[in-house]
């Protein structure tokens, strides 16, 4: 696509979560360090929460690189399952067959491997993405197999990633046993504006071959305005952004360029057309100056504030999949106007051919024809004739004086014979 253009790589905003661009922020180095306490340690439940785009899995990509081989990973993604399902995809996860057994032989099966990979030396992490989904039976359910566990660590540690709701599943009062076991938990935060100039520039110098393009600070304050440093939606912007670059040829993404591309994304759908405006306490307070209704006006607010945010961010994650449409149409009209290129291209190479070879054709001919005011060299075996001199003329003869000639010539030969 614009990869040739701007001298990349790759694409740096793909969506895909890849640990190479992970830009190393305050907190997402602050969630790594929690995380890799939370393995070492072997103890208890590790809780990451953050919101939809801020880059939970490709920190999750990042941690399970970092480990060595003595450790045993399963990992869930499919989370919209009830305990006894669960059970099973956990053991099919680490290899296990689940098929035909109850679930006491399920939970027997699945203690004795645990077993076994600790006598072997190996450590056995179980992940489990999107963990919001998780039915409170299904939580119960991981809480009963944290239970397997030795004299002195457990047999098998979990990290539970999720959505902000997740935190509210884990304070229902039927899980107290299960937050008793958290020993671990954070919460990611989105990009402030510093942090957003450097992330969107990292991933730029990770993916470039030459000189890095650079995104300039005041670009980089309005994508961060607009995305609300939510990773996901700043790498959306970024990619049209470069997407709208290419197409007019612009080797520098500047402020025009930047609003020309969130008035066509805001046009087509794929970003929120405008944010809407967000309730503030004093607001509220206006509407009621009751002393019930200045008590609950800040909950009400946040509440709003949050719903207006999930939203947005939800609205961000399903137009993603518009922004790559919008971004494959223009690059397939930079093929198509590439190809013309190459077509008009070719067929000026087979005129200059065809010119080139009539040329040479010509200049053989030429080369082969006599000088002028020389007779072409009699051929070889054959006898050179002998003109008769009354027949020899040093310029060409027309028709009629040839037939004059000869007519003459014949009238003398009879008046010689009488």
């Amino acid at each position: 696509m614009y990869e040739r253009f701007y001298q990349l790589r790759e694409r740096p905003f793909a969506l895909s979560p890849d640990p190479d661009y992970l830009y190393p922020s305050r907190v997402h180095r602050e969630a790594l360090d929690y995380l890799r306490y939370g393995l070492e340690s072997q103890a208890g439940f590790v809780v990451i929460t953050g919101e939809i785009g801020s880059g939970k899995t490709t920190l999750l990509q990042t941690l399970l690189r970092g480990l060595d081989s003595q450790t045993t990973v399963g990992r869930i993604v499919n989370t919209m399952l009830e305990p006894r399902e669960l059970v099973e995809t956990i053991m099919i996860d680490f290899g296990l067959d689940p098929a035909g057994r109850s679930k006491p032989l399920l939970l027997r099966d699945l203690a004795q491997f645990l077993v076994d990979q600790r006598l072997a030396g190996r450590m056995v992490l179980l992940v489990i993405d999107e963990a919001q989904n998780l039915s409170p039976a299904a939580l119960e359910e991981l809480r009963m197999l944290s239970n397997l566990e030795t004299e002195k660590s457990k047999l098998l540690q979990i990290v539970l990633v999720g959505q902000p709701n997740l935190r509210e599943q884990l304070d229902a009062p039927e899980l107290e046993q299960l937050r008793q076991r958290i020993t671990v938990s954070y919460r990611l935060l989105p990009l402030d504006a510093a942090e957003t100039f450097n992330y969107i520039n990292h991933r730029l110098r990770r993916a470039a071959i030459g000189v890095p393009l650079e995104f300039p600070r005041e670009v980089t304050d309005v994508i961060h305005t607009r995305s609300r440093g939510v990773p996901r939606i700043i790498n959306v912007i970024c990619d049209a952004a470069l997407v709208f670059g290419y197409a007019e040829e612009r080797r520098q993404v500047d402020l025009p360029l930047m609003r020309e591309v969130l008035t066509e994304l805001e046009t087509t759908g794929v970003l929120p057309s405008d944010a809407p405006r967000r309730v503030e306490t004093a607001d509220v307070l206006a509407m009621d100056r009751e002393p019930a209704a200045a008590v609950a006006a800040p909950v009400l607010a946040d509440a709003m504030r949050s719903a207006t945010y999930e939203q947005e961010l939800r609205q961000a994650e399903a137009a993603s999949r518009a922004a790559m449409e919008l971004a494959a149409r223009r690059a397939a009209e930079m093929d198509q106007r590439e190809e013309a290129l190459r077509q008009r291209e070719r067929e000026l190479a087979e005129q200059r051919r065809v010119l080139a070879e009539e040329y040479r054709l010509l200049r053989v001919q030429r080369s082969a024809a006599p000088a002028p005011g020389r007779s072409a060299a009699p051929q070889r075996g054959q006898a050179q004739r002998r003109v008769p001199e009354r027949f020899s003329t040093s310029r060409p003869e027309g028709f009629w004086a040839r037939v004059k000639r000869v007519a003459t010539g014949g009238a003398h030969r009879a008046l010689e014979g009488n």
